[in-house]
C-alpha cells in the first residue's frame, strides 16, 4: 500500500462526536488543506456538555455554551469556516436510530461532495459509544450517497505512537473494558501526516483554545511531550471486518469511573 505523507486530501468533511474530537485527529490535515485553497467542512454530532468534573457548578446550558465557544475559536485558528452541530446528548449517540442521523449527513455530503471523509475507526478510537455511532453514521453515508470520488477515512494509531505514549499493550485510556488501541505498521495506513514545528504549533493552539478539555491534559504531560502526543496524524482506509469490530465493541461493558 502506498501511504500518503504530504497530506493533499482535497476537500474533506470530517464527521466527529464532541468538540475537541477533529482537533486531536486531523487539525493539522485540517489547517492544510485550508492553506491549499481547499474547502473544510467540520460536523459534530453533540455539545460535550458530559466533558467536565463531576463537581463542576455550571448547568448542561452553559456547559454547552462553553464547548461551543472554545470549538468556534479552535476552527478560526485553524481557518475552518463552516461547521454543523448534529445536536445529539453528549454520551447518547448510542440511542440516535442509526438511519436518523446518517440522512442529515448524507444530505451534507451531497452538498459538500468532499474528496475525503475523515471519522473515527470502528473501535471509536477509545471504545466511547458516540465515537462508534458517529464512524456507523459517516460510513453509512458515505455508502448511500455512493459518490466514486468520496474516499472514507477512518482514524487509528501506529504501534511506534501506542508505545511511546501508553506503553506496550496498555488501554489506560480506553473506554470499554477488554478493549486494545489499534495499533497498525506503518504501511497499513492510507495517510500518515507528520505535522512540522509551524503545523504543529498551529494545532497545539488550536486544541488549547478548547480550554476546559485540552489544558488538564496539556498539565498532564508537559507541553513539549503533549506536542509530540498530537504531532502525527494516521488514517486508514476501511476493511471487510470493520463492521463485525463495530459489533463486538458495541457490546463490551464500560469501564467503570
Amino acid at each position: 500500500m502506498v501511504v500518503d505523507t504530504s497530506g493533499d486530501l482535497g476537500s474533506i468533511l470530517g464527521v466527529w462526536a464532541h468538540p475537541d474530537d477533529e482537533a486531536y485527529a486531523s487539525a493539522g490535515l485540517m489547517a492544510h488543506a485550508v492553506d491549499a485553497g481547499r474547502r473544510v467542512v467540520c460536523v459534530t454530532a453533540t455539545r460535550g456538555e458530559a466533558g467536565f468534573p463531576p463537581d463542576d457548578p455550571r448547568s448542561p446550558a452553559e456547559r454547552r455554551a462553553v464547548r461551543e465557544r472554545e470549538l468556534a475559536a479552535s476552527l478560526a485558528i485553524l481557518g475552518v469556516t463552516e461547521h454543523h452541530w448534529l445536536g445529539y446528548p453528549d454520551g447518547g449517540c448510542a440511542a440516535v436510530p442509526d438511519d436518523q442521523a446518517a440522512a442529515v449527513i448524507t444530505a451534507i455530503l451531497d452538498r459538500v461532495r468532499p474528496d475525503t471523509i475523515l471519522t473515527f475507526g470502528p473501535d471509536g478510537g477509545t471504545g466511547h459509544q458516540d465515537h462508534l455511532a458517529a464512524c456507523r453514521w459517516a460510513t453509512r453515508a458515505h455508502g448511500r450517497l455512493g459518490r466514486p470520488g468520496t474516499r472514507l477515512l477512518y482514524m487509528t494509531r501506529t504501534a511506534d505512537w501506542v508505545e511511546r505514549f501508553h506503553g506496550p499493550g496498555s488501554s489506560a485510556y480506553m473506554m470499554v473494558d477488554g478493549l486494545q488501541p489499534e495499533a497498525l505498521d506503518p504501511d497499513e495506513l492510507a495517510v500518515h501526516f507528520t505535522c512540522g514545528e509551524t503545523s504543529v504549533a498551529r494545532k497545539v493552539a488550536s486544541m488549547r483554545a478548547q480550554v476546559s478539555q485540552i489544558e488538564p491534559v496539556v498539565r498532564h504531560f508537559g507541553l513539549p511531550t503533549f506536542t509530540e502526543f498530537v504531532r502525527e496524524e494516521s488514517f486508514r482506509d476501511p476493511r471487510p471486518d470493520d463492521r463485525d469490530t463495530m459489533r463486538r465493541i458495541a457490546g463490551l461493558p464500560a469501564r467503570a469511573g
